[in-house]
C-alpha cells in the first residue's frame, strides 16, 4: 500500500523527522499516517490562526487523529502574523477594488513561511502537507508539478513559494488517483476525520459571509455606492464593492433589457461599474511581484496561464517589466480577468510561478 508514495518523499533520508501541518481535515491526517508508517520521526503542527469556534473544531480534530497515531503534536499560536499578513490584506484587497486571494498569501507567508521556520527550529527536514501537487527533483533543481488528479490539483495556490520552499517542503498526496483514495487510506488507519466534509469556505470566513468578515476588519471597504453602466450612467446602489467580484452577474438587483455583469470595481469613487458580456473581454493583464520558478528569465517566454484556480488554462506571452512586473498577452481574449486574483504560468504540467493580477 505505501510504495506509491515512497517516491513523494525519496528525497528524505530514512527515519528523518518531517513535521506535518495538520488542519484536522482528512488529507493532512492522512499525511502524518503515510509517513509514520513510511518510517518517518513525524511530529504534527497545528497553526492557530484566529478565534472562532471552528478554529477550536480543527485544533481539537487535529489532536485527537495525532493521538490515535500515537504522535506528538504541538500548536502554534501564528495568530498575530495570520491577522497582519492574510487577513488585513486580504480586506484591503477588497478595500481597493480587488478579489482577494488570501489561501495563496497564507502559503507563502504563513503555512510554507512561519509554520516551516519553526520546523526547521525543531530539526525537520521537511514540513508535509496535504496539498494535491508533486514536488520532482528535475535536471535544473525542485520542481512543483500539477497533481495526478487534475480535480485536486492544487498548484494554483502554492504559485508564490520560493525555490527554497518547494525544496523544504513534501507532498505525499500529489499521486494518488482521487480524493476517494484518500478517504480510504484515513479509513483504513481508523482516522477520525476520515469522512470529515472538505470545507469550501476561507477558513477565517466559517459560512461564507464574505461581507460580514470585511466590515469587521475593514469598515471602508463596505461604504455604500453606485452601480452604473458603462458610460457612467447610474443604476442603482450598493452595500459596499466588497460585495461584487468582475464577472459577478447575480445580486446586482438594477433591471436592464439585457445581462449585466460586473465589468469594473471603482474603488476611489466606491462605484460597481457594469455592462454586457462582451465588456469582459480582456487580451492583456499585468501583473506585479512575479515569482518565476523556471530556468532563466520569463522575458518573452511562451507558457499556459491560469487566471482563477478553477478556470482552463491559455497560451499566453509573457514580458518582463521589471521590478517584479509583468506583462500577460494571451493568445485569445478570456472572460472576467480580475484584480487580485493570480495569473499562474504552467509548462504542461510543471508550475512555473506566477504573479498579482492589477490591471487588464
Amino acid at each position: 500500500m505505501l510504495d506509491p508514495f515512497r517516491a513523494a518523499v525519496a528525497h528524505l533520508a530514512p527515519g528523518a523527522r518531517i513535521c506535518v501541518a495538520m488542519s484536522g481535515g482528512v488529507d493532512s491526517s492522512a499525511t502524518a499516517a503515510l509517513l509514520r508508517d513510511l518510517g518517518f520521526d513525524v511530529v504534527g503542527l497545528t497553526m492557530r490562526l484566529f478565534d472562532h469556534a471552528a478554529a477550536d473544531r480543527a485544533v481539537a480534530d487535529a489532536a485527537r487523529v495525532a493521538a490515535h497515531l500515537g504522535l506528538p503534536h504541538r500548536v502554534l499560536d501564528l495568530r498575530r502574523a495570520f491577522l497582519d499578513e492574510v487577513m488585513r490584506p486580504f480586506a484591503a484587497s477588497y478595500r481597493g477594488g480587488e478579489t482577494p486571494l488570501p489561501c495563496a498569501v497564507c502559503n507563502r507567508h504563513i503555512k510554507f513561511g512561519a509554520l516551516a521556520d519553526a520546523a526547521m527550529e525543531w530539526g525537520a527536514a521537511a514540513l508535509a502537507t496535504g496539498h494535491y501537487v508533486r514536488r520532482v527533483d528535475g535536471p535544473a533543481g525542485v520542481e512543483l508539478h500539477r497533481a495526478a488528479d487534475l480535480r485536486r490539483d492544487q498548484s494554483y495556490f502554492l504559485f508564490g513559494l520560493t525555490r527554497a520552499q518547494v525544496a523544504g517542503a513534501a507532498f505525499p498526496l500529489g499521486g494518488v488517483a482521487d480524493k476517494g483514495e484518500t478517504r480510504r487510506l484515513a479509513a483504513g488507519y481508523g482516522l477520525p476525520v476520515a469522512e470529515k466534509a472538505d470545507s469550501q469556505d476561507i477558513c477565517f470566513v466559517p459560512g461564507g459571509d464574505y461581507a460580514a468578515a470585511v466590515r469587521e476588519l475593514d469598515a471602508e471597504a463596505m461604504r455604500p455606492g453606485e452601480i452604473v453602466d458603462l458610460s457612467g450612467r447610474v443604476l442603482g446602489r450598493h452595500d459596499g464593492i466588497a460585495g461584487f467580484t468582475i464577472g459577478q452577474r447575480r445580486g446586482l438587483r438594477v433591471a436592464a433589457p439585457e445581462p449585466l455583469y460586473v465589468v469594473e470595481l471603482d474603488a476611489d469613487r466606491r462605484r460597481v461599474v457594469v455592462g454586457p458580456a462582451a465588456a469582459l473581454e480582456r487580451a492583456v493583464c499585468r501583473l506585479r511581484e512575479v515569482n518565476w520558478l523556471g530556468e532563466g528569465g520569463f522575458d518573452g517566454a511562451r507558457v499556459h496561464v491560469k487566471l482563477r484556480s478553477a478556470s482552463r488554462a491559455v497560451a499566453a506571452t509573457l514580458t518582463d517589466l521589471g521590478g517584479g512586473g509583468a506583462e500577460v498577452r494571451l493568445d485569445a481574449p478570456f472572460s472576467a480577468i480580475a484584480p487580485g486574483q493570480a495569473c499562474v504560468f504552467y509548462d504542461g504540467d510543471r508550475l512555473l510561478g506566477g504573479g498579482w493580477i492589477v490591471r487588464s
